[in-house]
């Protein structure tokens, strides 16, 4: 950590010295845009080249027989520069031009020309204009030259005092800043480091579970919430972990009963043979029933595992075909009803005549409705009544299997669908593996779909999981309706 803390200070000195090299070239450049001006041939020069000009210009007029005239080579400069050209006498009368602009006039009196001195430009044009005077055969002229060009003269006073030692005291001033700067730089730094320690502390104890919130402020205040909110997060995620464990443990244990349990008679029945040979055909026939009763329930249960691992897994095929929904639902509803040991259970269809076009896999569907349709018989009681409804709102394919039985308790609703799930009342049948929701919600799901569960144990609530959202289907459902598992598809246009 200290040499982490030595690195920090560092890598906090070298931005600050970047920084202030930074901010140097940008003064640099900034200035040198004020000291350059673009020529009209495109080409970079010092701002005072305007006035360098004007001054030397005056070597490019000839006087021939008294009357001024201008230089080839002062022609071709004027044109190569675009500039504009006005030769003064004395009073202030042309005597020749070039190149001037319209703004120019023919003659101009001394305050007239004061003022284009001080300001530098004409009046009525923005561009600059300098004026230089020199003398000729005791002649007294003034070269005024216009430039294409716009060109500020800034003049600062100065205590002349003062600023004649001003090189002796500026540069102790700007060695006491740059010291005064990195000494701050450097305090800041080893501050930022304390920071940073205590960040690093905070982290190990979060992966240690032994941190404890804080209220932090400064620059770091939205770190510091940060930490907070991972570790109420890290201990949600434990909380949830242990949970998960506890009940894959008990789901274990259950399923270690489940599976005992149809073994005994098996292992019983079949040392009574060993034991007593052949018994007559009447008992054997009763020993025979047990034994494939129990094998049947276990090859179920272990059915039921490997399904849920296929489907978690993404495993499993699915075979789809187009077929009317209606059709599939009121045919399964008959199967069922016809099984002897739910003929006497009361099964309602609820759905106009028109056919519902849907692409499905019939064994999968058939598997995920008859766990529905058969938990809501198990759980009941004999009077249990159960509903299946199909409509299609909004280009979803919407099925509810609803029935008045006791409802769920809240406390089982959120787990309702988790694979190792069984309920809080399942001593009146124990024998439920807890996987039949589960597979439900995965063949759901592998569809396409999603599945809901509403609840109104006692009237007095309402339980909604795994649902997008929307309300359940409510027309036409009887209306003393406790538990609604609803399953909505969305149905694909084929053309």
């Amino acid at each position: 950590m200290k040499k982490s803390g030595y690195r920090t200070v560092f890598h906090i000195y070298l931005i600050f010295l970047l920084g202030l090299l930074g901010a140097f070239l940008a003064s640099a450049c900034f200035f040198f845009l004020l000291i350059t001006v673009r020529k009209p041939d495109g080409s970079l020069a010092k701002s005072d080249w305007p006035k360098l000009m004007t001054e030397s210009f005056r070597e490019e007029i000839l006087f021939l027989d008294g009357k001024p005239q201008l230089s080839q080579t002062g022609r071709e400069m004027l044109r190569m520069e675009k500039t504009g050209l006005q030769l003064l006498d004395a009073s202030g009368r042309e005597l020749l031009s070039w190149q001037k602009p319209e703004e120019a006039q023919t003659g101009y009196s001394a305050a007239q020309l004061l003022r284009i001195v001080s300001s530098g430009h004409l009046e009525g044009r923005q561009e600059s204009s300098f004026a230089a005077v020199f003398t000729k055969d005791r002649q007294e002229y003034t070269c005024l030259l216009h430039f294409p060009v716009k060109i500020s003269e800034n003049t600062m006073y100065l205590n002349g005092e003062r600023f004649s030692g001003g090189k002796n005291v500026l540069l102790p001033i700007a060695a006491v800043l740059l010291v005064l700067i990195s000494f701050f730089a450097i305090l800041y730094g080893f501050r930022l480091t304390r920071t940073v320690k205590q960040l690093v502390i905070s982290v190990d104890e979060i992966a240690g579970r032994c941190y404890l919130p804080v209220r932090s402020t400064g620059a770091f205040r939205d770190l510091g919430e940060s930490l907070n909110r991972l570790d109420a997060e890290l201990r949600e995620g434990d909380q949830l972990r242990r949970d998960t464990d506890r009940m894959r443990e008990e789901w274990i244990t259950n399923i270690t009963h489940d599976l005992k349990t149809p073994l005994s008679p098996i292992r019983g029945y079949a040392e009574l043979l060993l034991e007593n040979g052949v018994p007559e055909e009447g008992s054997c026939r009763q020993y025979a029933a047990v034994m494939l009763k129990n094998t049947a329930y276990m090859e179920t249960l272990i059915d039921d595992l490997k399904l849920t691992y296929q489907l978690d897994n993404r495993m499993l095929p699915i075979h789809r075909s187009r077929q009317d929904i209606v059709r599939f639902l009121k045919e399964l509803a008959i199967d069922i009803l016809n099984t002897p040991e739910y003929e006497n259970r009361t099964l309602h269809f609820l759905s106009d005549d028109a056919p519902i076009l849907f692409s499905f896999d019939p064994t999968l569907l058939t598997r995920a409705f008859r766990n529905l349709i058969i938990n809501a018989f198990v759980h009941g009681n004999e009077n249990t009544e159960v509903t299946i409804l199909a409509a299609v709102t909004d280009s979803v394919l919407q099925i509810v299997v609803a029935d008045n039985g006791r409802g769920i308790p809240p406390e089982d609703a959120a787990h309702l669908f988790d694979r190792y799930y069984r309920g809080q009342d399942t001593s009146r049948k124990p024998e439920g593996t807890g996987l039949g929701l589960a597979i439900v919600k995965g063949i759901a799901e592998l569809h396409g779909g999603s599945i809901s569960v509403f609840s109104l144990q006692h009237q007095t609530s309402k339980l909604l999981y795994g649902s997008p959202g929307a309300e359940p289907v409510l027309l036409n459902i009887p209306a003393d309706s406790r538990t609604l598992f609803q399953i909505d598809f969305p149905l694909i246009k084929v053309n």
